[in-house]
């Protein structure tokens, strides 16, 4: 299995079209469609449906996309870091961050190192726990930004100077409105729209064993659908603050949440990880700001 290969058949289930692709790609739709065929030959299973105007994906087409992203990823990863081994000066770095406030502290780590080293460049993966600790441990990222509910004892980590605060996002003329805060117990009963990784992580610990009259009516991945949302009148978003936008004008507002833990968050990187030089200088800088 090639990786030039496993290219040409990324292109084409992003296209749907194996013409548009091969056009993309500047090679022949006839040498696109034989060497999709021997790669189908090889695996010995198909991998498009095929029509006139379009291909979809089937199951194992499905599967193999997912592990050829991880595969051209890696691919891509490791010859930037061989590249970056000849220059100190430029390189690339790959981190993964949930939405926080605290990414704003990592940011700024980077900017400083950028003053010194302008070639440098930092490509972010956002994404839920899980993923980013999956793209960690498979070598597709140098760092990764997580709460504290991830086993820290997995990885090399640092904590960061400063805690997210949990709140509730709701319309500016709700009802609920005039209260300056909330508690768990006033949560039961409202509906409720959440990340399904903090109903999974967080609410156990809040609500206890009581979860019975906790009425989630929708659930997000991104903090901006959330409070979209709630503007909608769909329901009470939970998430940390300063994620999303609750000025005079923007229609919604953030009411902090007692008596819940704030959301530590944390670099962390795998053991025995060898960095690129440029990644290296990212660390140094981290070390000497969290620590």
């Amino acid at each position: 299995m090639e990786i030039r290969v496993l290219r040409y058949f990324l292109e084409t289930a992003r296209e749907g079209n194996m013409t548009r692709a091969a056009q993309r790609l500047f090679i022949s739709q006839p040498t696109m469609s034989k060497q999709l065929k021997e790669l189908e030959k090889e695996l010995g299973t198909k991998l498009f449906v095929r029509t006139n105007y379009s291909i979809r994906l089937t199951e194992a087409g499905m599967l193999l996309r997912e592990r050829a992203e991880d595969i051209v990823s890696l691919v891509d990863k490791t010859e930037a870091e061989f590249k970056a081994l000849e220059e100190i000066n430029s390189g690339e770095i790959y981190v993964g961050a949930p939405e926080s406030e605290s990414m704003r502290l990592f940011a700024e780590v980077v900017c400083r190192l950028q003053q010194t080293y302008p070639k440098i460049r930092c490509n972010i993966y956002s994404g839920n726990v899980q993923d980013v600790c999956e793209k960690l441990d498979k070598g597709l990222l140098d760092f990764a930004i997580v709460m504290n509910y991830v086993d820290l004892m997995k990885y090399n980590y640092l904590p960061m100077s400063t805690k997210d605060k949990w709140g509730v996002v709701m319309r500016q003329d709700d009802p609920l409105a005039e209260r300056k805060s909330f508690s768990v117990s006033d949560l039961k009963g409202l509906p409720l729209i959440c990340s399904k990784q903090w109903v999974d992580q967080e609410f156990p610990q809040w609500f206890q064993s009581d979860l019975g009259d906790v009425n989630i009516v929708a659930t997000y991945n991104l903090p901006f659908n959330g409070a979209v949302m709630a503007k909608a009148g769909m329901g009470y978003a939970l998430m940390l603050d300063n994620l999303v936008n609750t000025s005079a004008g923007s229609g919604i507002l953030f009411r902090p949440l007692l008596n819940v833990p704030d959301a530590e968050m944390y670099v962390i990187w795998r053991k025995y990880q060898v960095f690129t030089p440029i990644a290296e200088l990212l660390l140094n800088e981290l070390q000497a700001s969290f620590r």
